[in-house]
């Protein structure tokens, strides 16, 4: 049997939703950015006495793949981390390790002190290329003396579940970290730093991708985010003792970063920006909903919702775009992540005020991971709820126990994309006939 027109244009949809989210994904290939960057900077390697290659994050290994054809003989040593989805065999003269991620574990430690012993390795004349992509802070782990792995776990799990920011989580993980928050780049000492990132973070904020190994540290003050969401007085004693020599230092922003430079060469805007010139080659209308979405992400939601609303008054096809990175404060139990949270939660807002046109919602995680699951979001569409409630999920219920994964999948809402090689946050679509 044919499908009716209506499910037809809804099978469209849905499509041009999936093929708009992989443009943007395209869009920051890492191993082209790198290649395109080098390529500018040949006399700079060319100068080097030798060249220490670091790539760290989930982009690290095509990365590495793009700086290695321009380092040649020059290349004296190599490391790169990432994630196990992927890992990637590179040059044998690359040692490629897989950490821990959302949560740092031993390989995490390993990894940490794998980057350390290359990068003390750059001496004076050479040329130290740091490769960074989001993922790094939980993939690379090196705690400060005294802090044990277990603590620094906890604690990471506890900022994530607050419904902190990703600036607020990078700037306390830089507080119990020896690579963290600049530290990377004064372990060259005479080495020239050359930094290519690939940004995930609102603003292409230096010191907050990967936690800012090479970027000198903000001023900002670890305790009092802590303070904020209610975890200092959980801290272990030797998460306290080292937060109170903190304070009683005053010599982190009197390093010198004059041998440091830093370079996004990708990001979420540069992504948002290739699906909407795609949009606009399908749809009369394209909606820039916001420069970068964050907060929570039901309030994220419901701001979506509204634009749709509001959108849907206007005649002909409109198709909504936004990037960013809301957060989730974890009440409940449940599997999800906030990409699957914020798909789920805009379809529960539909049955209580429908948009009135026929309509899919895509958001997805560019990494093609969201939170602990295998799913890089969610893509729902008018129907999506009556489909839950039929093979007997309650949104509502689900959504309280933060349990989107099982709801989504019990509609074939899933968004399943597998690793994709690239990390620079998240993409929403809305698309309306």
């Amino acid at each position: 049997m044919e499908p009716s027109a209506s499910a037809s244009d809804l099978i469209t949809l849905r499509k041009q939703a999936l093929e708009l989210f992989r443009d943007g994904i395209r869009a920051s290939d890492p191993e082209k950015a790198v290649s395109e960057a080098l390529d500018q900077r040949r006399q700079m390697i060319a100068a080097a006495r030798r060249v220490i290659l670091i790539a760290f994050g989930k982009a690290a290994c095509p990365m590495a793949q793009g700086a290695l054809p321009f380092l040649g003989s020059k290349l004296h040593a190599a490391c790169a981390v990432t994630n196990p989805e992927n890992l990637a065999r590179l040059d044998d003269r690359v040692a490629v390790l897989a950490g821990g991620h959302p949560l740092p574990d031993e390989n995490s430690l390993r990894a940490g002190q794998m980057v350390e012993d290359v990068a003390r390795s750059a001496g004076p004349g050479d040329l130290l290329l740091v490769l960074i992509s989001g993922g790094g802070s939980a993939l690379l782990c090196a705690p400060a003396p005294g802090i044990a792995l277990a603590d620094k776990i906890a604690l990471n799990d506890a900022l994530i579940r607050s419904g902190a920011d990703i600036r607020e989580i990078n700037t306390v993980r830089q507080a119990f970290s020896r690579l963290k928050g600049g530290r990377l780049a004064q372990l060259a000492t005479g080495a020239q730093v050359l930094s290519l990132i690939l940004s995930d973070v609102p603003g292409n904020d230096i010191s907050t991708i990967a936690s800012g190994p090479t970027a000198k540290p903000r001023e900002t003050d670890a305790r009092a985010i802590l303070d904020r969401y209610g975890l200092t007085g959980a801290l272990p004693t030797a998460m306290r003792e080292h937060l109170n020599r903190l304070a009683c230092q005053t010599g982190r922003q009197a390093d010198s970063f004059d041998h440091v430079e830093n370079i996004v060469i990708g990001g979420n805007d540069i992504s948002l920006k290739k699906v909407m010139e795609r949009a606009s080659s399908l749809f009369p209308a394209v909606v820039k909903a916001n420069d970068w979405l964050d907060g929570d992400v039901s309030d994220a939601a419901c701001a979506l919702h509204r634009i749709a609303l509001y959108a849907a008054r206007e005649t002909g096809p409109i198709a909504i775009v936004a990037g960013g990175e809301p957060t989730v404060k974890v009440k409940g139990g449940g599997t999800g992540g906030r990409n699957q949270e914020l798909a789920l939660r805009f379809a529960v807002l539909e049955e209580n005020a429908p948009i009135g046109r026929q309509w899919v919602f895509l958001s997805g995680a560019t990494d093609g991971r969201d939170g602990p699951t295998d799913a890089a979001g969610g893509i729902v569409d008018a129907g999506s709820t009556g489909w839950m409630r039929q093979f007997g999920c309650d949104p509502d219920m689900h959504l309280a126990n933060n349990d989107s994964y099982p709801a989504l999948a019990s509609s074939g809402d899933l968004l399943l994309t597998g690793a994709t090689g690239t990390n620079v946050a998240d993409l929403q679509i809305l698309l309306m006939r």
